[in-house]
């Protein structure tokens, strides 16, 4: 507003301003932001040295006061800012309380601890160590308790090797471990009857590359040469030799290499079948031996143990020693057929004590070992052909009594076929 133009009505009049000079050695102004907190003196002004300061209009000091200068608030600065002072931000709003629940909130399930997981692992280990680990050592425990003997030792002029596997199983008359009372349940008789060692059944088993097995028997009273015994019947080179000179005598008599040989006894016959609960037979006629300790009637019937054993040894039959070869033959297959069921390898309780008496009763050669009869058994379990070696006829010979003679033509067919790993003619096979 321009001087000398009169105010508004109701308007106070305009005070003069008043000018403050900065000395030379004041400090420059400070912003807000770096004003000291303790009360600053202020300036003394020109008033204060007996100046009189400008009246407003109506002789009243500015400002209202009388004269007298505006006291100032302490800590407040004395001059204007010279920069911006720093906005006020307000701080933001405290989150909405959280209604109070009546009940707890449910637990979070736990992890699982890392301990536990490395148990578990070590127990799956352990567990899969045992698996293996197990059969493996009840492997070595059963082949250690085979007894070993020296069957098959090289001689000069030995037969050479011949297609397939061929087996030499003999089922002896020793009575080794044998108590009297188990003699006497077996009908084995003493063994001061016995007169030595004689093998009861003679059995050759050809295992060809392909095709069912072909299992033979040989007569024990067949007429035979042995080797440094001369002519006579076959299981008299079990009694002057023992299984070296049986093996000897029976490769030179069927022109097959022995591979394999087994002899088992009547005690361990006996326990063999006892360990697999019996053995069920068909007998079309009734057998009653006192000798053997049977009297069987005909028809089907479960055999025990000491049973099985006198009725693969009777020869009160019609055709006696042919009936005996016959009767051995069936027996063997069912026992092959009960043995290798599932029902007895998938229990323990059957085939753990099966094998162990097995092996406890056996004699074997020296390089036999128990996988090898755990693969003849393997061999025999299904379709097999059962025969007799070619039978020509008997004669009596002097110092060996009755004795069966071999055809000698058709036996040498029918054993040139199984060296040649070939299927047995029919016209050779005997039933």
């Amino acid at each position: 507003m321009s001087p000398g133009r009169p105010l508004p009505p109701g308007r106070p009049p305009i005070e003069p301003t008043q000018v403050i000079r900065r000395d030379g050695n004041n400090p420059p102004p400070l912003a807000w932001s770096q004003a000291p907190n303790s009360p600053t003196r202020p300036r003394a002004t020109p008033f204060e040295h007996g100046g009189e300061p400008p009246r407003r209009h109506g002789g009243e000091p500015p400002g209202g006061y009388g004269g007298e200068p505006p006291e100032r608030h302490r800590g407040e600065p004395t001059h204007a800012p010279t920069q911006r002072p720093v906005p006020y931000r307000e701080p933001p709003p405290p989150p909405p309380a959280q209604p109070r629940r009546s009940a707890r909130p449910p637990r979070e399930p736990r992890a699982p601890r890392a301990r536990r997981k490395r148990h578990r692992g070590r127990w799956l280990l352990i567990l899969l160590l045992v698996v293996i680990l197990l059969p493996v050592a009840g492997v070595i425990y059963l082949d250690r308790s085979l007894h070993r003997i020296d069957a098959l030792s090289s001689y000069s002029d030995r037969v050479g090797q011949t297609a397939g596997t061929n087996w030499l199983l003999t089922g002896s008359d020793t009575r080794v471990g044998l108590t009297p009372e188990q003699e006497r349940e077996l009908s084995t008789g003493g063994s001061s009857d016995a007169g030595g060692d004689r093998s009861d059944t003679i059995m050759l088993v050809h295992i060809p590359k392909s095709g069912a097995p072909t299992v033979v028997s040989l007569p024990r009273d067949s007429y035979v040469s042995i080797p440094g015994v001369g002519k006579d019947k076959l299981n008299a080179a079990f009694s002057a030799g023992g299984p070296k000179l049986l093996v000897q005598t029976v490769e030179i008599a069927t022109g097959l290499r022995i591979d394999h040989f087994a002899e088992i006894g009547f005690g361990g016959f006996a326990g063999m079948v006892d360990a697999l609960g019996g053995i069920d037979m068909c007998l079309p006629d009734p057998i009653d031996d006192p000798k053997a300790g049977i009297n069987l009637p005909a028809g089907c019937q479960h055999l025990s143990g000491s049973q099985a054993l006198g009725f693969v040894r009777t020869r009160a039959t019609p055709r006696a020693d042919l009936d005996r070869m016959n009767n051995q033959r069936l027996f063997l297959s069912a026992l092959l057929e009960k043995a290798t069921s599932a029902g007895t390898l998938v229990n323990p309780l059957k085939v753990w004590p099966l094998a162990r008496d097995v092996a406890s009763s056996l004699q074997v050669d020296k390089g036999d070992h128990i996988w090898d009869l755990a693969r003849l058994g393997w061999a025999l379990r299904g379709k097999t052909v059962a025969t007799t070696v070619p039978i020509g006829g008997f004669t009596d010979e002097t110092g060996s009594g009755n004795v069966l003679l071999w055809d000698r033509d058709r036996a040498s067919r029918f054993f040139d076929a199984l060296a040649h790993d070939r299927a047995v003619p029919d016209d050779l096979l005997t039933r």
